[in-house]
Parts: C-alpha cells; structure tokens; sequence
C-alpha cells in the first residue's frame, strides 16, 4: 500500500504516479543501496535511523530508494 495524504481524486493519484518516471522495478532496496555503496545493511538502516544518508519512500512496509538518490 501507497500511502497517499492529499484531497486528489483517485485518477488523479494515478496520474502524478504515472507522471514521475520512477516506477516500482527501479526503485533499490535496502539490500541494493548497500551493495552499491559497499556498506553494510545495518549502516543502510542506521542511515535511515538517524535521519542521515539519501531520501527513501516508504511503500507500506517496504523500503525503497530512488536510484538517483544513491551517490556511487
């Protein structure tokens, strides 16, 4: 589930997700984000926990980061 806060109609929801050239197959997880920046998984989270490191989206549960995000 996508969290959505808004007063946007359903169609229109879809749309600015459609708009945004990310889609849910380029996103990286956290898994990704720590084999492409030679870190552990714990500093991935700590990253997250402390607020530091690249922005991420919350997608229910799931975890994700933008590809772009991520400096090599």
């Amino acid at each position: 589930m996508i969290q959505v806060v808004g007063t946007k109609s359903p169609s229109e929801r879809i749309e600015m997700g459609t708009a945004s050239n990310t889609t849910l197959e380029t996103l990286l997880n956290e898994y990704d984000v720590a084999r492409v920046t030679g870190l552990s998984v714990a500093s991935v989270r700590r990253w997250r926990l402390l607020r530091q490191g690249p922005k991420y989206l919350k997608i229910g549960a799931a975890v994700r980061y933008k590809p772009e995000e991520i400096a090599a």
